[in-house]
């Protein structure tokens, strides 16, 4: 089992327990605090999308910080029943669990009407997911939102979204995209 220590929120200090799954990466946390310091500390009232769940690192940060409803979405039954779990565990109502393919659920309905506040994507990488989910990202996201997204090389940008911030944390590549249009509503 692995061991995943929320940041920050309602369960800071709290630390999880999530399979040993091959290929399971959780954000690390000086990179979670970058970003939410990006996003802002309280995610009150906020949509979430944790489009690749595993090891349930950035959705149950956000939803430690206030956030009012996160989707998780995870296709391992093994490592979605730790998701669950662990949102029990911290009495996290606000998470849904989604045992389902990423591009799959991108592309289905159970994408609320408008979008997303926030969407994380922090896929396997090499595999071509971000380019994948291009074309759904204007159905994911409001236009006004956040799209987080984890690469092994540094993004330009994703169908219309660009980088307004971004880092490096040894091999991972972190980037917050907004829109274009949107870009002012950005985080100091």
């Amino acid at each position: 089992m692995g061991n995943l220590r929320i940041i920050g929120g309602a369960h800071r200090r709290r630390v999880l327990k999530f399979p040993d799954v091959p290929g399971l990466r959780p954000t690390p946390d000086r990179v979670r605090e970058t970003l939410f310091n990006w996003l802002g500390q309280d995610l009150t009232g906020q949509t979430c999308l944790d489009l690749f769940a595993g090891s349930g690192a950035l959705g149950l940060e956000a939803a430690s910080r206030g956030a009012a409803r996160v989707v998780m979405v995870e296709r391992s039954p093994q490592v979605a029943a730790a998701l669950k779990a662990n949102a029990k565990l911290l009495g996290l109502g606000c998470v849904e669990v989604v045992v389902a393919d990423a591009l799959q659920f991108a592309a289905s309905a159970g994408v609320p009407a408008g979008g997303f506040d926030v969407v994380f994507l922090d896929p396997p990488y090499r595999q071509g997911f971000l380019e994948r989910l291009e074309a759904h990202l204007p159905r994911l996201l409001r236009p006004e939102g956040a799209l987080y997204a984890e690469a092994e090389a540094p993004l330009a940008g994703l169908a219309g979204w660009t980088p307004v911030r971004e880092g490096r944390a040894g091999q991972v590549f972190y980037h917050l995209l907004r829109q274009a249009e949107h870009d002012g509503a950005r985080a100091a």
